[in-house]
């Protein structure tokens, strides 16, 4: 056998180390014992997978690290920063080492690490412990958005503190009355938190704090989340051409807007819900109306610019049997001239149930209402409802209601903040608007109607508190100012009954304010109007609706979140209160 010289080893025989020279020599050959590795009973290398906690604060107590991952001995030691702490083994996959506060005094990250003692072992690579210049602070919160919301609808709520984001840490959590909710960060605005159906399940209130983790920490102020019974500050109200449905929409609570749907109870003209109002997705909603095959419900919202929230008009299609509404794809959210926001205040349908506009009262910059203020118009699915755009055409500043006259053949835009009137005529294939011109009105042109015939127009002007009156002419479609009759306090819409005998004007009057309704008759040759009186409303009135038999009138109330109900006298045309119900 060959001869081999062997190194010098140690080797631990009964606990005493003995030194041993083995040489070769006379040809002879060491035992093979020797020869043998080592790793038979050697320890292994650990490894660590996560420590807990991972950091607290400069300066705090005394406290017990755990560290977790694989390979651990009863011997292994922990390594922190300069420091080998008192180790616990408490299985192969698990440690404990007891930190003390004379190691956690400064800031800093010192290293953690496990060492496996010899036969074999090593040492773990580290990971870091951080500690904090600081304790975390108790947090303070100012604004809920919402802060409100119909019972039965979930709510992503954010929840912001006087300066956004700057008292959360990572792990704040939102409570709702006290028990925590799925919370992420936002980097701008400072938490979001999911508020699921149930925690809404019925009209109350309900305590919104936010809980910081330890080190310090601790619970915030409370905020109050109001859970309404229904919808919030009502724009705007239609009922179908069939007479059996209503629909309401809504602001909603700051501004996330719904839409409340009814029966009409067509003997009592009494409406009934049908359910919870169904949301839109989209900031100050202002405007709704129904298709004439009374298949779908098409919802204006005009967003929020400062938002980024680009406005929208919303399509919904309409169960014949029940009334209740499904959203579909028809919807659209755009961007309108050079790239700016359409924030759409009003949308109508034309009488064939062919072509929709909707009146875009611009993308406005600070200091100015308008913008880019334009008509959008679109082609209408007939099967779906879907809306095609078909382009834009320019109105006045800051356009806000929109009518077709009975034929299909014009239509009208009222300019708020340019005082006056966009004409245009539609071309009957396409549905597309040729301007005929603008015709004054008083200050701030705000709700137009087309009397039945097709042969008078009415304006109201929410500045100058009074209607103006035009005749049309049926060849052109051009208008011609007859002259202006007072109506209430900072008038906001306007409707005709469906006989073209009567006009009713709401009057918003202020905020949070009692309001009223004005009743005139129209007289059928000039179309001049003649007051009969006025009736109360509700607070803030913002719209009226007449049902198609003539017979009933309703007015949304966005003040006191209801719809004022009424019989109409047939013969005179006055309004008689049915009673009313909320949104």
């Amino acid at each position: 056998m060959k001869s081999e010289a062997m190194p010098v080893r140690k080797l631990a025989v009964g606990g005493i180390v003995s030194l041993l020279l083995l040489a070769g020599c006379g040809g002879g050959t060491s035992p093979s014992s020797i020869n043998q590795p080592v790793s038979s009973g050697s320890n292994p290398t650990p490894t660590i997978a996560t420590i807990s906690p991972t950091s607290t604060a400069a300066g705090g107590a005394a406290f017990t690290l755990t560290i977790n991952g694989t390979n651990f001995v009863a011997a292994s030691t922990v390594k922190f920063g300069g420091s080998t702490p008192a180790t616990t083994f408490i299985n192969s996959t698990q440690l404990t080492a007891a930190i003390p506060a004379a190691s956690i005094a400064s800031t800093g990250t010192p290293a953690v690490a496990v060492t496996n003692p010899a036969p074999g072992g090593g040492t773990s690579k580290a990971i870091n412990f951080t500690i904090t210049s600081g304790l975390n602070s108790v947090p303070l919160i100012q604004v809920l958005f919402p802060n409100c919301a119909p019972a039965g609808e979930p709510v992503q709520l954010e929840v912001v503190g006087p300066n956004p984001g700057s008292n959360f840490v990572t792990g704040s959590v939102v409570r709702w009355n006290g028990s925590d909710r799925p919370t992420t960060v936002d980097a701008i605005n400072g938490l979001i938190a999911q508020i699921s159906a149930s925690d809404l399940a019925s009209a109350g209130t309900a305590a919104v704090t936010v809980f910081n983790p330890g080190p310090g920490g601790g619970s915030s102020n409370a905020l109050t989340f109001t859970i309404n019974s229904g919808a919030d500050y009502p724009q705007s109200i239609v009922v179908d051409p069939s007479g059996k449905f209503a629909y309401v929409a809504s602001q909603g609570c700051d501004l996330d807007g719904d839409v409340s749907m009814y029966t009409i109870n067509p003997t009592t003209g009494a409406l009934a819900s049908i359910g919870p109002p169904v949301p839109t997705n989209d900031e100050f909603t202002d405007s709704v109306t129904v298709d004439p095959s009374g298949k779908f419900v098409y919802v204006a919202s005009s967003g929020d610019v400062w938002d980024i929230d680009f406005g929208s008009v919303v399509t919904y299609a309409i169960n014949p049997t029940t009334g209740a509404l499904t959203p579909t794809t028809g919807g659209i959210n755009a961007t309108g001239i050079n790239g700016t926001p359409e924030l759409f205040n009003s949308v109508a349908v034309d009488p064939s149930g062919k072509f929709a506009y909707a009146a875009d009262g611009g993308a406005f910059p600070a200091g100015s209402f308008g913008g880019d203020s334009s008509v959008s118009m679109y082609t209408i699915n007939s099967t779906t409802g879907a809306l095609k755009s078909t382009g834009m055409i320019a109105a006045g500043t800051g356009p806000d209601s929109v009518a077709v006259d009975p034929a299909g053949k014009f239509a009208y835009v009222t300019n708020f903040g340019s005082n006056n009137v966009s004409m245009y005529t539609i071309d009957a294939t396409t549905g597309v608007l040729a301007s005929i011109g603008t015709i004054a009105a008083g200050t701030g042109a705000d709700s137009v109607a087309v009397d039945p015939a097709g042969k008078f127009a009415y304006v109201t002007n929410f500045g100058s508190n009074d209607v103006s009156m035009y005749t049309i002419d049926a060849a052109t479609g051009a208008l011609t100012f007859m002259g202006s009759i007072a109506a209430g306090t900072n008038p906001y819409s306007v409707a005709v009954d469906p006989g073209g005998k009567f006009a009713y004007v709401a009057n918003w009057t202020g905020h949070d304010t009692d309001g009223s309704v004005s009743m005139y008759t129209i007289d059928a040759t000039t179309g001049v109007l003649t007051p009969s009186g006025t009736i109360a409303t509700g607070l803030s009135p913002t719209s009226i609706a007449i049902h198609p038999s003539g017979k009933f009138a309703y007015v949304t109330n966005s003040g006191s979140n209801s719809v004022s109900m009424y019989s109409i006298d047939r013969a005179t045309g006055t309004l008689t209160l049915i009673g009313t119900i909320g949104t």
